[in-house]
């Protein structure tokens, strides 16, 4: 096994049970692993830190996965990592919800592999090289203790590229999945698309926020932007919406999400959807002087990474601003970002420029977050990456 030894002073992270080295932490490299290698990394005074997976191209030149030297990172390493993320995930399963994330990345100590169940199938992303290396056991593990009917690869992230890996998309194994696949959440059923879909398929990190806001829209006008299978705009009709407007860009999403209306009985003329860019159909809105009582904003990611940050944060002032004056005085506005580097702090920051270029008084009244299906290891805070507010708009 190659073995890595940092650069002085460059172990605290390690020890701190942070998963991530980069490059320039990186003093010596000895016996020259492959990208997606399995190494040992120490500290400058030799001192055994973490196994981890090396890949020579990529900024985050390690990706730590194991603290215990006597740990051999074996197919049995594998099975019981597997197994011990499944068995955390059992109380979400029952006959109301058949979807939910079973591993998530560094939370689960497995970094680049996300795996999505979706009823009898699984959707699986694998987004580093160390994870692809491995990627015969991981099936082989899943198909033991899950026995799906199928295993789909959703491996089209752009962060593979960061990697040196190229997109996949197809059957790892037994069936295809259908088309149209249904699947329960919180007692709602959804058509979902693996193949085609976004992400692995489906927004599972957002089905209890979905919930919590389903309360606030009894007899409400509801908008639901970025509304792709329509999660926010099921839940609102199942609690009562007087009417709601989804807005996607996408045929796909806009056409699945009429098929969800009509999959769970609701009432077909409580929904008008409207295939268009959000920020422009926000500005058509109000040149009509159109009104709505409650708003959701689940936009895509705007700051892949720190470098956007700036970019994205001029993108959410201006959509929440859009937002704000759209809303009924006294109206709920429930804003989400999914981006890993805007944390809680500088996402309230944007809202208050957002409010002071509206000219509108904001009250925070909940703060959303990700689910237990997506958990926050302690010493990996970059792994809480969905936050959002409900604002009550004055």
């Amino acid at each position: 096994m190659a073995e890595i030894i940092l650069k002085k002073g460059k172990e605290k992270a390690a020890l701190q049970r942070h998963p991530w080295i980069f490059s320039g932490a990186i003093e010596t490299i000895k016996n020259k692993p492959e990208n997606g290698d399995v190494v040992k990394v120490f500290a400058f005074d030799k001192e055994f830190l973490a196994y981890g997976y090396f890949n020579g191209q990529s900024r985050v030149a390690i990706r730590l996965i194991e603290w215990d030297e006597s740990r051999n990172i074996d197919e049995a390493w594998y099975k019981n990592r597997i197994k011990q993320a499944i068995a955390s995930r059992k109380a979400i399963l029952d006959k109301h919800t058949t979807t939910c994330r079973l591993i998530f990345s560094e939370a689960d100590f497995l970094p680049g592999l996300i795996v999505d169940q979706y009823a009898d199938f699984l959707s699986v992303q694998i987004l580093s090289a160390g994870i692809d290396k491995v990627k015969a056991t991981i099936i082989d593990v899943l198909k033991d203790e899950l026995k799906p009917k199928g295993i789909f690869d959703k491996s089209d992230a752009k962060a593979r590229e960061h990697e040196g890996l190229a997109i996949e998309n197809g059957l790892l194994w037994g069936e295809n999945p259908p088309e149209f696949l249904k699947v329960k959440e919180n007692g709602i059923s959804y058509n979902i698309n693996i193949a085609d879909g976004q992400k692995s398929g489906f927004y599972c990190d957002q089905r209890d926020n979905r919930s919590i806001l389903a309360k606030y829209a009894k007899g409400k006008k509801v908008l639901d932007c970025f509304s792709y299978s329509g999660g926010f705009t099921l839940n609102a009709l199942s609690n009562g919406a007087e009417i709601v407007t989804c807005v996607d860009s996408s045929a796909l999403a806009i056409e699945t999400l009429n098929q969800n209306v009509l999959l769970n009985k609701f009432d077909a003329t409580k929904i008008i959807s409207i295939q268009s860019d959000v920020n422009k159909q926000l500005r058509a809105f109000k040149e009509t002087g159109e009104l709505f009582d409650v708003i959701v904003l689940d936009p895509p990611k705007y700051a892949p990474s720190r470098s956007a940050l700036d970019r994205a944060a001029r993108a959410y002032k201006d959509l929440n601003r859009l937002a704000m004056l759209l809303l009924e005085k006294g109206g709920l506005l429930a804003t989400f970002s999914c981006s890993g580097a805007v944390d809680i702090d500088t996402f309230k920051q944007i809202i208050a420029w957002a409010a002071l270029d509206a000219g509108k008084e904001v009250q925070i009244i909940k703060q959303f977050c990700q689910p237990e299906d997506h958990p926050i290891r302690i010493s990996f805070p970059e792994g809480e990456y969905l936050k959002g507010l409900l604002l009550r708009v004055l």
